[in-house]
């Protein structure tokens, strides 16, 4: 099966997809600079799993981590690429990092994999690239709108990178995933979204506020153009997630290269509001939770959700899990991280 590298293998979505890869018989090497994550995701890793896995702390920016990295693991067969800044509001507010940290870890991922001569790359996008779509749900064809904040257009301008690149290295084989919104956690509850930092994402804001880390929580805006009020989502399972990861490399391995990309869209097809999280957080756990309206959020598109059939017709992927199983185990989780702190 070969040697994959994750990169930022110790964050949410890198751990859970290190843990599918695992599971699916495939050997691992993760490089993270714990900008948004700890390394004890590794002793989690290992908890659930049984294996430690080779990793090095390194930060993309720097070419000369990624350089030694390849040198060291002459038989890397394919990457994962998580490494990157993902919050909305503060890419809003601080663009510069962004577009610095972004696309400058990717462009020399890129340089890394052609001198090393990897074939196989999967990016982790975001359902953001489509902006605020005219139709729902979107397909992977529907034209990407204006980006609502810089984090979207490094996604948007790291899809065209990957695309620019493939077209001169016909070697290179690619995957673009555009997630929906990950959340949950492994079932075990061992391990799940425990970011380093502030969490914005709206499950762990959930949840923090249910156990008391959080005062209150806010909702951003009541007064959008849906059937409640407040923005809508397509919440995908981490581990549903993880599986469309292990399942878009093995379709790299029987797929010829194209000099383009393959897009796919990671969702549950379903759009989700905000109120409707929280009262399915309240139907699962039993908890009441403490949340205010505020004001709209700079970045937020209104409306976006998945139609999902190409992963489905392709990869042979369909999502097990809802809502409910996403908001059951990331209280599972949180009942349990909290009980260690």
């Amino acid at each position: 099966m070969g040697k994959i590298l994750v990169t930022g293998g110790c964050g949410y979505i890198g751990s859970h997809t290190v843990l599918d890869l695992l599971a699916k018989g495939h050997e691992v090497i993760s490089i993270d600079n714990y900008s948004n994550s700890e390394p004890s995701a590794l002793d989690r890793i290992k908890a659930v799993s049984g294996v430690a896995i080779q990793h090095y702390e390194g930060d993309l920016c720097n070419p000369e981590a990624l350089k030694t990295l390849f040198r060291e693991h002459g038989d890397i067969s394919g990457v994962i690429h998580f490494a990157a800044l993902k919050s909305v509001g503060e890419s809003v507010e601080q663009p510069i990092r962004y577009y610095q940290n972004n696309l400058e870890g990717l462009i020399n991922l890129l340089q890394a994999m052609v001198t090393a001569n990897v074939p196989r790359l999967i990016f982790s996008s975001s359902c953001s690239v489509y902006g605020n779509a005219a139709a729902l749900p979107v397909t992977e064809n529907t034209p990407l709108q204006e980006a609502e904040s810089p984090y979207a257009r490094t996604k948007q301008m790291g899809e065209q990178i990957i695309s620019d690149v493939m077209h001169t290295y016909s070697s290179l084989n690619c995957a673009i995933l555009r997630y929906f919104n990950p959340a949950g956690a492994h079932e075990s509850a061992l391990i799940g979204e425990a970011p380093f930092n502030k969490a914005s994402n709206l499950v762990p804001v959930i949840t923090e506020t249910a156990i008391g880390k959080r005062e209150e929580m806010i909702v951003f805006g009541d007064d959008y153009d849906t059937r409640d009020g407040s923005c809508i989502r397509d919440y995908i399972h981490i581990m549903d997630l993880a599986d469309a990861h292990t399942r878009a490399l093995d379709f790299l391995d029987s797929h010829t290269p194209s000099n383009q990309p393959e897009y796919f869209n990671l969702g549950i097809g379903q759009g989700v509001s905000v109120f409707e999280a929280i009262h399915a957080f309240e139907r699962v756990s039993g908890q009441k939770l403490n949340y205010r309206v505020g004001p709209r959020r700079p970045g937020d598109v209104v409306a976006v959700y998945a139609d999902y059939s190409k992963a489905a017709r392709m990869l042979g992927w369909q999502p097990k899990r809802n809502i409910d199983d996403i908001m059951k185990t990331a209280w599972q989780w949180e009942k349990r991280r909290s009980e260690k702190a």
